[in-house]
């Protein structure tokens, strides 16, 4: 596969430090002496751009105290003649984080920004700029769209290991210099302590880097807090932030594993002295919105919806799903008639209205947890059900009936170019959707991909519901059961569409890179 060589791209990162020093401050904040002043603000949990299409973007990042947060943007990494962005100032309600909205950006364009903080008492005590880039979205088909997708970070106790080299995933998945890069869910495990060391099956020793918030269960919001800066003192997602925009959304583990609304945790999980998760979810939410650059949440308060389309020009649209927010309780999933389902009746409308409309030549539907993959909750003993599929083969039963609705809308209303990404499960594999195999056949054939581990225990293949008829044509999972990352199991997955043909080409990969499996999708059909 070739690269498309984009000229200054990664310069800018391996000379942001020496850059910077050189850097000329606006008026407004003083001039370059400034740097010399003690107890200026700094920002070392790096910048991070979301949610990037072709005329705006959002940039976020953290200062260590109070700081106004100022954003310059320039079509090179120079920066000569700036354009400036007043970001908001950054204080203790939002755990000292901040997102500024650009807007009205060219399309199509390498935009190179740097973020200065500036104590709010005296403008000329200024941080270190710290400097990121990214792409718009090209007004026609030119160039194409080449997207990345995974999920799982630090999960089952297995955190930023030193002797690894923290996460060296992020490094394989630069070097591919994708648009964007779409987290599918559980960016973070605030109900997974990390300890400093780990037994490795058959000997050894896995060492992570450890701190306070990361020693227990998440409940308050300071803790929910540390896990996501807990990620963030990894350099290689760091660099990772800085190249490459995002689009995230969130699953269980941004809260506690399998969660659903209303419920109550049993009194025999004494690690937990907050018994409502609705309280958790709250204070998850709050910490999810402040840490990431999502336009439909707002920071400092979580208010808003992590459901959402980021449009990506005439060859994509990406449908973020919440398959947490609006989801009924887990249950065996056997009930005939389930309305509210695992979307909830109010996004599942939401999602009909805007495939109907999209003209995308291809529409992505971002899932956090898979279609026909069975995903058993076990939490309290009981025989209950986390994802969609219940292992019941026949008609559609519990959350499948909402799937079943909305694939059979797709069909009706001759929606074209759909396919489903997904993480979770914590193994590489790819499943095709077919009517002849299926005991519901109201619908058209349709893929769905699953990636994952970024960096967390791997284990075996899922079960398949052959409810919507699902053939596993590529699956690589572990036969044991929470493989450390030491033992490999570590995927993401690459989509690649041809701005020329408009094929869609699908890559499952490996941590280092490698391609395991390829899958090539047409454009401009219902089904394939």
């Amino acid at each position: 596969m070739s690269l498309r060589p984009l000229p200054g791209r990664r310069s800018v990162l391996r000379g942001s430090l020496a850059a910077s020093a050189a850097l000329t401050l606006p008026a407004a904040l003083g001039s370059a002496p400034a740097f010399a002043l003690a107890g200026r603000p700094k920002a070392g949990w790096g910048v991070q751009a979301g949610d990037v299409t072709a005329h705006s973007g959002l940039v976020w990042v953290r200062s260590d105290r109070p700081a106004r947060m100022i954003v310059e943007t320039s079509a090179t990494e120079a920066f000569r003649s700036p354009r400036r962005w007043h970001g908001p100032l950054l204080g203790a309600n939002t755990d000292f984080t901040g997102t500024a909205r650009l807007h009205g950006l060219p399309a199509g364009e390498q935009i190179h920004y740097r973020v200065l903080l500036a104590d709010p008492d005296d403008p000329r005590r200024t941080g270190e700029p710290v400097t990121g880039t990214f792409r718009t979205t090209p007004p026609g088909r030119r160039g194409g769209v080449r997207f990345l997708w995974s999920g799982d970070l630090a999960g089952q106790g297995w955190g930023i290991n030193p002797d690894l080299g923290g996460y060296r995933i992020y490094d394989a998945m630069a070097r591919l210099d994708p648009d964007f890069f779409l987290c599918s869910g559980d960016s973070i495990y605030a109900d997974g302590p990390i300890s400093a060391t780990a037994a490795l099956p058959g000997g050894g020793t896995w060492r992570n880097i450890t701190t306070e918030e990361k020693s227990k269960v998440a409940e308050t919001l300071a803790e929910f807090r540390g896990n996501f800066r807990y990620n963030l003192l990894d350099e290689n997602l760091k660099r990772f932030n800085a190249q490459v925009p995002s689009i995230v959304q969130w699953d269980d583990h941004e809260v506690r594993n399998n969660w659903y609304p209303g419920e109550v945790i049993a009194d025999s999980d004494t690690r937990y002295t907050e018994k409502s998760v609705d309280v958790l979810a709250g204070r998850a939410r709050r910490a999810f919105s402040e840490y990431f650059p999502i336009p439909t949440l707002r920071p400092g308060a979580g208010e808003g919806r992590v459901n959402r389309v980021v449009r990506h020009g005439p060859l994509l649209d990406v449908f973020v799903l919440d398959m947490r927010t609006y989801r009924n309780a887990n249950s065996p999933g056997k009930q005939t008639t389930d309305p509210q389902g695992i979307l909830g009746a109010e996004q599942l409308d939401w999602l009909k209205r805007e495939l109907a409309t999209s003209r995308a030549v291809w529409k992505v539907i971002a899932a956090d947890m898979p279609l026909g993959l069975v995903v058993p909750d076990t939490t309290e003993g009981k025989p209950h059900i986390e994802a969609v599929a219940q292992g019941d083969p026949g008609a559609p039963l519990g959350r499948e009936l909402q799937i079943a609705e909305l694939l059979r809308f797709i069909k009706h209303r001759r929606i074209t170019g759909t396919v489903w990404l997904t993480a979770d499960v914590h193994h590489t594999s790819a499943q095709h959707y077919q009517p002849s195999r299926a005991a519901f056949t109201d619908f058209e054939p349709f893929w769905e991909f699953v990636s994952g581990p970024l960096n967390a225990g791997a284990f075996p293949a899922s079960a398949l519901d052959n409810t919507f008829g699902p053939e596993r044509v590529f699956v690589k999972a572990p036969t044991a059961s929470n493989v450390s990352p030491a033992g490999g199991y570590q995927f993401f997955g690459e989509v690649d569409i041809d701005g020329d043909s408009g094929e869609l080409t699908v890559r499952l990969r490996e941590q280092d890179g490698t391609v395991l499996f390829t899958q090539v999708l047409q454009p401009g059909r219902v089904g394939q």
